[in-house]
């Protein structure tokens, strides 16, 4: 199973803090204890394309439900239907919280349900369910809810000195340089920035089908959203901006409900994001510099940049004219 192990390094050394600054950047819900949170960024940043929903899970193998586990960083053996049971308990509870007085709180109707999801028997009185969600919680004890705690200390070994793939190995030379982990990639750019992203995203839209050119509307009044997102990724990746990153970026917006699958609509946003990156002071990987050096700048020559500028000039002088007829 492919994922990102520099991202879940960074990730499981996390404080709370700091993952609740990533889940503000990404506009996904930070509530809950750090590992809660923990689990919900992992499943959002290295499993995007995964269905972890009870009938995601239920359709998984046996040795995939284990590599998730592993992912998720808790205990991976067991029977197939313990280990589904630990991913949906490790999604969608938290240890701490999850007790027998917990579930002595809870009426028949919910504890029937945690037995569905449990794939428990579903006979019985109130009490009985009760024992029967008591007894998978007491055999799944230490297994979910909170990361090992060798993860927490010491992260993925090696996986913070390892280089993605899209990284050419010319940049491992010193004289390229390294950015810099002072700079502060969550810095908002300039407004004219994402005017001019905005402006690229929609150049040249009006020769594409008319459904195109509403989705194409959508994407470029996101790119304050598209200007968080790419700062996140450069956070958790060094500063590096490469094809990892390029198509995490563009996960990471189909997660948000942008309609980002048409060629031509998944071009233009990893060019933008690509020239924001850039703007950010990212190190840029070989599809950066061969493909992305001053797109964006040159971009906001277009056609409709021009005419914004020349509408703002346009109003300047008949204000001066007005003023001048006074």
């Amino acid at each position: 199973m492919d994922y990102d192990e520099y991202m879940l390094d960074g990730l499981y050394r996390g404080r709370l803090v700091e993952l609740r600054e990533r889940a503000e950047e990404l506009g996904i819900s930070k509530s809950g204890s750090v590992e809660v949170l923990r689990a919900r960024l992992i499943h959002y940043l290295v499993l995007p394309e995964h269905d972890l929903s009870w009938d995601g899970i239920q359709s998984m193998s046996h040795g995939d439900l284990g590599e998730v586990l592993k992912i998720f960083g808790v205990k991976s053996s067991g029977s197939q239907r313990e280990r589904r049971q630990r991913i949906w308990l490790h999604l969608n509870f938290d240890s701490r919280r999850m007790t027998i007085e917990k579930l002595a709180e809870m009426d028949r109707d919910d504890l029937h349900e945690m037995c569905v999801r449990l794939e428990s028997p579903l006979t019985g009185n109130r009490t009985v369910l009760m024992g029967r969600v008591a007894g998978v919680l007491t055999n799944q004890l230490n297994g979910w809810g909170r990361i090992k705690r060798s993860l927490r200390r010491n992260g993925i070994p090696g996986a913070a000195e390892s280089v993605p793939s899209d990284d050419s190995p010319t940049e491992l030379v010193p004289d390229e340089g390294e950015v810099s982990l002072d700079i502060d990639f969550h810095e908002i750019v300039p407004p004219a920035v994402i005017e001019d992203a905005s402006d690229a995203i929609a150049m040249g839209f009006e020769s594409l089908d008319l459904d195109v050119q509403t989705d194409l509307r959508f994407v470029a009044s996101k790119m304050g959203d598209l200007e968080r997102m790419v700062g996140t990724i450069l956070r958790g990746h060094g500063g590096r901006w490469g094809e990892v990153q390029k198509e995490l970026v563009l996960r990471l917006a189909k997660r948000r409900g942008w309609p980002v699958d048409s060629d031509s609509i998944r071009a233009r946003v990893s060019r933008v994001a690509t020239d924001i990156a850039e703007i950010k002071g990212a190190r840029m990987g070989e599809f950066g510099i061969e493909q992305s050096r001053h797109a964006l700048r040159a971009e906001v020559a277009s056609n409709e940049s021009a005419a914004r500028v020349r509408a703002a000039m346009r109003d300047a002088q008949r204000v001066i004219e007005g003023q001048n007829s006074d």
